[in-house]
């Protein structure tokens, strides 16, 4: 379906914006889903190491060992949320950008076991 004059004159527009700011082209050809993601898994490793380090601190409060489990907990949901959205593939080819990520991916790949190795 063709475009309307309308449409057609604020796509021209936006061509236009987009030519006039070379540092938004740069920005958005840099980044991509894989990049956006790693950077969300390695801030959840950040978190879910502090709260390791409050859950250690149960002697100083419950309540900051409460939170540091809770932390744990939903940083550890939040690392394999991203892991698997990743997939191990784009893991190993991203070599060693991510070593925590890749690190995470192969003891939960012996934690699952291999079908095709039989004991």
């Amino acid at each position: 379906m063709p475009l309307s004059e309308h449409e057609q004159r604020i796509l021209e527009q936006y061509e236009q914006e987009l030519e006039q700011d070379p540092h938004l082209t740069k920005r958005i050809s840099r980044t991509s889903l894989y990049t956006h993601l790693s950077r969300r898994v390695r801030l959840a490793v950040v978190a879910f190491f502090a709260g390791l380090v409050m859950l250690m601190l149960f002697f100083v409060s419950l309540w900051v060992a409460i939170v540091g489990f809770t932390l744990m907990l939903l940083s550890g949901l939040v690392i394999s949320h991203y892991l698997k959205r990743i997939g191990r593939d784009q893991l190993l080819a991203r070599g060693g950008g991510m070593h925590v990520s890749g690190w995470l991916a192969r003891i939960a790949e012996r934690f699952r076991g291999r079908p095709d190795k039989k004991p």
